[in-house]
C-alpha cells in the first residue's frame, strides 16, 4: 500500500506512484503543509518552470488539518493559473481538446474546500489518462507507518535540489518550449497531457517497465 498527499495537478512522480501501487490511499487528517503540492504545481513556460499556487485563508494554514483548509477567492488566482495555461499549452497538440475539461476549474467556485478541489481535479485526471486504479482516504492520521506500507507524503515534494537529481530518470518527451529549454522533467502531469493525448498514459507504463 502507498500513501499519498493531496495535490494541485500533480507532478508526473506522483502518477507514477500511483499507477505503479497495488493500493493506494489518499492521506485526508494531516495537517496543511504550505510550499508543497498541496496547493502548488509546477508547469514549464516560455520563461521556464512556472509555479502556481493556490491561495488559502490565512487563518486556515497554520496547524490545520488539510480537509479544513480553506481557498482564498478573494486573490483573482483562478483567472492568473488558467491564463498562464492558456499561453502555455496553446500551441500544444492536444490542448484544445482537453481546455473544456480544465477550464471550469478556473471559472466557476464550485467548492471552498482546497481538498476537494484538488480531489475533484485528480478524479478528472485520472479519468483524461484512462487511468482505473481505485483509492481511498486515510480513517485517521498516523505519523509512521509499518513494514509493507510505502509513506509518500513528504517524499515527493517541490524541492528545487530533488527535482535535479531527479530530471535524469525521467524518459524526455514533447514539449512546447523544448527547442529553446531543453527537456523539463517531473512537471505537472496536464504538461504530459497536453503533449501526448491519448499517449500520455503509455508514457507513464513505460517509465515502470524501463
Amino acid at each position: 500500500m502507498v500513501i499519498l498527499s493531496i495535490t494541485y495537478l500533480p507532478p508526473i512522480e506522483y502518477l507514477l506512484a500511483f499507477l505503479k501501487a497495488d493500493y493506494v490511499c489518499i492521506e485526508y487528517h494531516e495537517n496543511f503543509v504550505k510550499q508543497s503540492y498541496r496547493n502548488r504545481c509546477f508547469i514549464p513556460t516560455a520563461n521556464g518552470l512556472l509555479p502556481l499556487s493556490i491561495p488559502v485563508m490565512k487563518n486556515k494554514q497554520h496547524n490545520c488539518p488539510i480537509s479544513q483548509v480553506q481557498i482564498d477567492y478573494k486573490q483573482s488566482w483562478q483567472r492568473t493559473h488558467w491564463r498562464a495555461i492558456e499561453t502555455a499549452y496553446n500551441t500544444s497538440p492536444f490542448f484544445l481538446y482537453y481546455r473544456d475539461y480544465f477550464e471550469v476549474f478556473y471559472t466557476q467556485q464550485n467548492t471552498d474546500s482546497l481538498f476537494e478541489y484538488n480531489l475533484q481535479l485528480f478524479n478528472l485526471i485520472l479519468r483524461l489518462f484512462g487511468i482505473e486504479k481505485q483509492y481511498t482516504l486515510t480513517s485517521e492520521y498516523i505519523d509512521l507507518y509499518g513494514n509493507g506500507i510505502t509513506d509518500l507524503r513528504q517524499t515527493i515534494r517541490p524541492k528545487k535540489e530533488d527535482k535535479d537529481c531527479r530530471s535524469v530518470f525521467f524518459t524526455p518527451y514533447r514539449q512546447v518550449f523544448s527547442d529553446r529549454l531543453g527537456f523539463i522533467a517531473n512537471t505537472s502531469c496536464i504538461d504530459l497531457l497536453f503533449n501526448e493525448g491519448k499517449f500520455a498514459k503509455d508514457y507513464l507504463v513505460q517509465e515502470i517497465e524501463k
